[in-house]
């Protein structure tokens, strides 16, 4: 009996949980559906420009404050599922570390204001600017919380987290349109309410997950850890930065070359082809602390295994997006967004690898690799970089698309011909 059981429970072991990856899916895609239905709200009630502020105002205050807390979000998989979790001074080492991100993230903000309002958001008011500054402390612990629950293993906890962040923007928009607001000004107002919400129901429940795992989150924190902590985040940071540059690099020089507008359409299409990315961050974000608990020698088997199917998905995913987007993008924005067909089809093909692509990256920060995954996300942002520049000035939105899908496939192709070498090698 033992026997036979042990054999049953072996393989498991050697592939990714198959329901948390759904239940992750699930909940990002519920995001993707929010997110999608309130860009629609936003191209109907304010226009393609007022998409394109929504966009800006998303990324510039989150990056601004995942820079100024040296990537901390990013570690937290490996520290709170590796070999380092039962630390008795790690949360209060953490909080110390989030609380001098948001300060220095808004500092930051304030001295960088007058460049980022006259570059990015030009027909913007100096309050929807300093406001925008707010939201980059209300969007770093929503981003840290979500780490945080997914790597003590709190799988519906981290899934809820990231289905609100963008289900929260609906019912706040709503509230704030009915009482007169609009424009910018509308919009940072909503994104900041939809963080604090979305930020105080994370971080209750996390409290309890740390009190019942018998940890503590009041405590002097551990300066030699915060250095350890830090040293990952920076590590990892440098390809979170580079992943996020290759993602929304293009939203910033549309933006400036072409304006709000154009970068609207720009918008559509990139969130309607990066639905191809679902399963991609899904596999990432569920493979990343089950690598770090397993280790780099009891992974490898679950890599071999789970490798070639995701190729597969991802070749599959990019075809059936890339055809859709004739038929939707119009119907569900508008004929003024039926320009932005043709970049989403582009961008869809560019993303044949991501999902491969995701699991090795799971792999390469799980077995404490967090500077080579940089390295490799580095290649795809100097493809970014050149064809941006070479390409938007000319085609503009084309030229966008056609620069972000190269330096997908840059990326995704290189990490994963890295892993196959390292699992070569361990063979």
């Amino acid at each position: 009996m033992f026997v036979r059981s042990d054999t049953v429970r072996r393989p498991r072991r050697l592939r990714l949980p198959g329901r948390a990856v759904l239940d992750n899916i699930t909940a990002r895609l519920v995001a993707v559906v929010a997110l999608g239905l309130g860009t629609i709200v936003v191209a109907r009630t304010g226009g393609a420009e007022d998409v394109g502020i929504l966009a800006l105002l998303r990324v510039v205050p989150g990056l601004v404050g995942v820079l100024a807390a040296c990537g901390l979000p990013g570690a937290m998989g490996y520290f709170l599922a590796g070999p380092r979790s039962t630390e008795p001074r790690l949360w209060p080492t953490i909080l110390a570390l989030l609380a001098a991100g948001i300060a220095l993230g808004t500092a930051a903000w304030l001295v960088l204001l007058p460049a980022i309002h006259a570059v990015l958001l030009p027909t913007t008011t100096t309050l929807v600017m300093l406001l925008a500054g707010v939201s980059v402390g209300t969007q770093l612990p929503v981003a840290v919380v979500k780490a945080s629950l997914q790597g003590l293993d709190d799988r519906r906890g981290s899934n809820v987290v990231t289905a609100s962040e963008e289900a929260a923007f609906l019912p706040a928009f709503g509230v704030a349109y009915l009482l007169g607001l609009r424009g910018p000004l509308l919009l940072v107002v909503v994104l900041i309410a939809a963080d604090v919400l979305v930020a105080v129901a994370g971080w209750v429940r996390l409290t309890r997950q740390v009190h019942s795992r018998g940890m503590r989150l009041t405590g002097r924190p551990d300066r030699e850890l915060a250095r350890s902590v830090v040293s990952f985040g920076l590590l990892g940071q440098v390809g979170g930065v580079v992943n996020l540059l290759n993602l929304r690099l293009d939203f910033l020089v549309l933006g400036s070359l072409a304006g709000a507008a154009p970068l609207g359409v720009y918008a559509v299409a990139s969130k309607f082809a990066e639905l191809v990315k679902l399963p991609a961050l899904a596999v990432t974000w569920v493979s990343y602390p089950r690598i770090a608990r397993l280790g780099p020698e009891g992974s490898v088997p679950l890599m071999r295994r789970q490798l070639p199917w995701l190729a597969g998905l991802g070749v599959v995913g990019a075809v059936v997006l890339a055809l859709a987007a004739r038929p939707l993008l119009p119907l569900l924005y508008g004929q003024e967004f039926v320009t932005a067909v043709v970049p989403a089809a582009i961008i869809s093909v560019g993303l044949v690898a991501s999902p491969a692509g995701g699991l090795a990256s799971g792999y390469l920060l799980g077995t404490r690799r967090p500077g080579t995954n940089s390295l490799l996300q580095a290649g795809g942002l100097v493809a970014t970089l050149v064809l941006d520049f070479l390409l938007i000035p000319r085609f503009e939105v084309i030229g966008a698309a056609s620069a972000s899908a190269v330096a997908y496939l840059v990326t995704d192709l290189g990490t994963v011909l890295v892993v196959r070498r390292l699992l070569a090698g361990a063979s």
